[in-house]
């Protein structure tokens, strides 16, 4: 039986925003402060794997919260974090102005608050929570890594490298690095001598460079650089990483 065209073009339009309707805007604490953020739990009690959702420089925006629904609809409760305490920025000026905001201690401990958020909640278990991020998001989710022995796993989306071998070594989660051949900030070379270092202490890592995509080519509101076909791939590695890294 053949879909009217009107019919199915309206299907897709509804399910979009439910999608990200289905989340719920939380606060914990961090330190002195209370943090805000949204969270996505799949349907069930559980307990699920749970991953920490980290923007890019962007801010919390709605691309960002669906990703979380959709790492949702994966069987993860995720939780968007808002390192920029409610600010989204929609042009590069601000995004670069918020991202220099941030202090890095600050952001340290709100990440940590996450981690223990999620670690906190009955329907998570709590030995199963990972991190993923983009951009600026991405680095952020490396820093989770190096600060957080209990972490599971962390998905790192052409985010800035550590390059202290000293640090490295704290990493015990697995990591996927998702990176472009064309990135000007993060060069490949940068991102083979990560991989390389790791390797050499024993780290579990896999590391995808797409030789055409530039920097933020996973999102199709980078009207230039999005690379559709890169972004799917990167996506399917991302569920494979995730489910054997945390299902399990």
């Amino acid at each position: 039986m053949k879909i009217p065209l009107l019919t199915l073009l309206l299907t897709l339009v509804m399910t979009v925003p439910a999608l990200a309707a289905d989340g719920k805007s939380v606060s914990y604490k961090s330190g002195d402060d209370s943090v805000s953020g949204m969270l996505y739990a799949p349907s069930g009690k559980g307990p699920f794997p749970a991953l920490i959702v980290i923007h890019e420089w962007w801010g919390l925006n709605d691309w960002v919260k669906e990703q979380a629904a959709k790492l949702a609809g994966q069987g993860y409760v995720a939780l968007a974090v808002d390192l920029y305490r409610g600010k989204v920025a929609d042009n590069p000026d601000l995004a670069h102005e918020l991202m220099r905001g941030v202090p890095q201690d600050r952001a340290t401990r709100d990440l940590k608050a996450a981690y223990d958020f999620l670690a906190a909640q009955p329907n998570v278990k709590k030995d199963r929570i990972g991190s993923i991020g983009w951009c600026m998001g991405g680095g952020y989710s490396l820093d989770v890594a190096l600060a957080e022995p209990g972490l599971a796993a962390a998905v790192i989306n052409y985010g800035r490298l550590a390059t202290d071998t000293e640090a490295i070594g704290k990493i015990h989660a697995p990591i996927l690095g998702l990176f472009g051949g064309q990135d000007r900030g993060i060069p490949p070379e940068d991102v083979k001598k990560f991989q390389q270092a790791l390797e050499k202490m024993g780290k579990k890592v896999e590391v995808r460079i797409y030789p055409d995509a530039g920097h933020a080519f996973e999102n199709p509101n980078n009207k230039q650089g999005y690379r559709a076909e890169d972004a799917s791939d990167a996506w399917k590695r991302t569920v494979t990483f995730l489910a054997a890294n945390l299902k399990k």
